[in-house]
């Protein structure tokens, strides 16, 4: 059944609802985010308001929010050296999968913002994250067999996904 959610931006005055579920996305999935909850947690509320604002560099951050007013997922686009970049993907479990359309709505729009830069959207995702290697493959994702070490716990690797736009 498709969940009842809207697509926005975030914006300074959603820095509470933006760490809510920044520390719901560090429980559910540690190896996925480059950060620790403990680390997370220390943040201050200057620290959730700049987070929360647009960064002005011609990335996308995109929130899928219920109609209940729960913030359910998110994803975010950043312009790099090899392209576009998508990067902190989360979808809350209750929300996951092809029928509830979130993940699909939040990539589709970070794709469209993509479309702007290249014909490729880029990726890394941890190698021990299966469940969300398997969503990007389902949504065409492919391997390039390039693979970084991971920062946080050195003896997993993020591999390198690309998806032709």
């Amino acid at each position: 059944m498709r969940a009842a959610f809207l697509l926005r931006s975030p914006d300074e005055e959603d820095w509470r609802e933006v760490r809510d579920l920044r520390l719901e996305m560090l429980a559910d999935t540690p190896i996925a985010y480059l950060e620790t909850l403990a680390t997370a947690r220390k943040h201050d509320e200057a620290y959730w308001r700049r987070r929360a604002r647009p960064r002005g560099d011609g990335s996308i951050s995109v929130v899928a929010v219920h109609e209940d007013g729960r913030w359910i997922g998110t994803m975010a686009g950043v312009p790099g050296a090899t392209g576009p970049m998508l990067v902190g993907v989360y979808v809350a479990p209750g929300f996951r999968g092809r029928r509830a359309g979130v993940t699909d709505a939040l990539l589709g729009a970070v794709e469209d913002w993509a479309r702007g830069f290249s014909e490729v959207l880029r990726l890394e995702v941890n190698e021990l994250n299966t469940r969300a290697r398997a969503a990007y493959e389902a949504r065409g994702f492919v391997l390039t067999g390039a693979t970084s070490p991971y920062p946080l716990d050195p003896p997993s690797l993020e591999l390198e996904m690309i998806k032709r736009l």
